[in-house]
């Protein structure tokens, strides 16, 4: 699936920990290693499975964003 949207069902898609693991280019152990601390994109729990929105992603992407070159982001 991807990061791709799918515009003709109107619904936010849902990425699978592996599909974020790969679109953000870190081990799968490192999004838990993030949940653990709190930090990380948020998640829906589906059963037993961690889901993505694909909006919610983009939005903690946003938020990780330096405001300059070196400067970390607010709050870190």
């Amino acid at each position: 699936m991807g990061i791709a949207t799918h515009a003709a069902s109107g619904l936010d898609p849902l990425l699978s920990i592996e599909e974020l693991s790969e679109y953000l280019g870190v081990p799968v152990t490192t999004i838990y290693d993030w949940r653990v601390g709190g930090r990380g994109p948020c998640a829906i729990r589906v059963g037993r499975y961690l889901k993505f929105a694909v909006a919610d992603v983009l939005a903690w992407v946003g938020e990780q964003r330096e405001p300059r070159p070196g400067v970390p982001p607010v709050g870190r």
